[in-house]
């Protein structure tokens, strides 16, 4: 970790020239200091900007449609659609948020499972005849 160096001036009477004040030696020592510091900060921000790279990978936001189909009757239900990711994931733990915008009846509960890293499936458990579904993936990088 860096060490400040604290700099003092030579300050000399002018007319006696008289040394009032030592100045901070300028040797290597010093030098040297002042270029780790300098290399710890360009190392810092490498880190910084690395872990702001990954942050937005992980809150970036994938966002598909869907229409999903129902052709039983109520209770019965064949809704179920696979969606393949444009990204494939690095992990499963990504999450996914159904946004119900059109439906022909009572669409119920949205449920996503089988998560996989390049996909997963959507149905809903209601008895619509279609449901058009915006799913918003997030995650998992």
């Amino acid at each position: 970790m860096y060490n400040a160096t604290y700099w003092l001036d030579r300050v000399v009477d002018e007319e006696t020239e008289e040394v009032i004040q030592e100045g901070t030696d300028q040797s290597a020592g010093h030098f040297n200091n002042m270029e780790e510091g300098i290399s710890d900060a360009h190392l810092a921000t490498a880190i910084l900007l690395i872990s702001a790279s990954l942050s937005a990978d992980q809150v970036a936001t994938e966002e598909q449609t869907i229409t999903l189909g129902n052709s039983e009757s109520f209770p019965f239900n064949n809704s179920v659609e696979t969606v393949a990711l444009n990204t494939a994931r690095n992990f499963t733990d990504y999450t996914v948020e159904a946004e119900v915008l059109e439906h022909d009846g009572n669409v119920g509960d949205v449920k996503i499972f089988s998560r996989l890293l390049n996909g997963f499936k959507v149905a809903y458990d209601g008895s619509a005849k279609t449901a058009t579904i915006k799913l918003r993936i997030k995650g998992g990088m």
